[in-house]
């Protein structure tokens, strides 16, 4: 039995629902847009429904603890089927066991959403640390970033509180949206193809003209306060990865 799902984390709630309603025994989840219909396998679409998510959210909000919940949106911020798998199992497991369960690493979905969930803050981390914003001629700081995970959902209250007197915009273009702080709210907005090939590649008709001077500036601070007899590339690389330089003004060309 194969449950399809579009993807959403209601979706996902909502397949949960209904195999304690319907108990086809065991399932596998499919992404609608992955899915190909055989002779070989029943499938069953799961529609969203409000309700019926609400209800296994609330539930498992009574079963875990605020760290397991955030957790459980991590991994599924992951975006990757072998999660959404590991997360309806994790899910059934907890609704069908005593409370505590969570803690028993032993349990494959268990350990799953715990190595996943880590990975992904790390990648929050990561993009808080090493996003920098460059100044555009209309006044507005912005960003384009690609990370292994759908991690802006996590990122948005940091930026919001440390930038709070400023208007930015954090752009995913891999998953084609954005944050947008307009100094009162973060919004999400989406960008069309060209928007987002000038958010991606800016050209000095886009920037200010202090943010070239700026970067210039803080490249050559940067050069002059680094001693080559002590350089460790090593060292370097797995403290600030090769994939995250291209948001550093000081790795510009390197």
């Amino acid at each position: 039995m194969i449950y399809v799902i579009d993807g959403s984390l209601e979706s996902l709630l909502c397949a949960v629902f209904e195999w304690f309603e319907r108990k086809p025994g065991k399932i596998s989840l499919q992404l609608e847009k992955h899915h190909q219909p055989d002779a070989f396998s029943t499938e069953f679409y799961v529609h969203n429904d409000n309700k019926k998510a609400d209800r296994v959210w609330t539930g498992l909000k009574k079963k875990l603890n605020a760290g397991w919940m955030r957790r459980f949106y991590c991994t599924f911020l992951s975006e990757s089927t072998q999660a959404y798998n590991s997360l309806f199992e994790f899910s059934c497991y907890i609704f069908s066991n005593p409370a505590g369960a969570e803690a028993n690493y032993g349990n494959v979905h268990v350990l799953t959403v715990a190595q996943t969930a880590k990975k992904v803050e790390r990648e929050k981390h990561r993009m808080e640390a090493f996003i920098r914003f460059q100044l555009s001629a209309d006044g507005i700081f912005y960003c384009g970033v690609d990370p292994d995970f759908n991690v802006l959902p996590l990122i948005m209250n940091h930026f919001k509180n440390r930038y709070a007197d400023q208007h930015w915009i954090i752009y995913d273009l891999k998953r084609h949206y954005g944050l947008y702080y307009n100094l009162e709210q973060v919004e999400e907005v989406s960008l069309n193809t060209e928007e987002e090939k000038n958010l991606n590649r800016p050209t000095a008709e886009l920037q200010d003209g202090k943010e070239r001077l700026y970067a210039t500036l803080w490249k050559d601070y940067f050069k002059s306060t680094n001693i080559a007899a002590r350089k460790s590339t090593k060292l370097h690389v797995q403290h600030v990865p090769k994939r995250y330089w291209k948001y550093l003004t000081e790795k510009t060309g390197t």
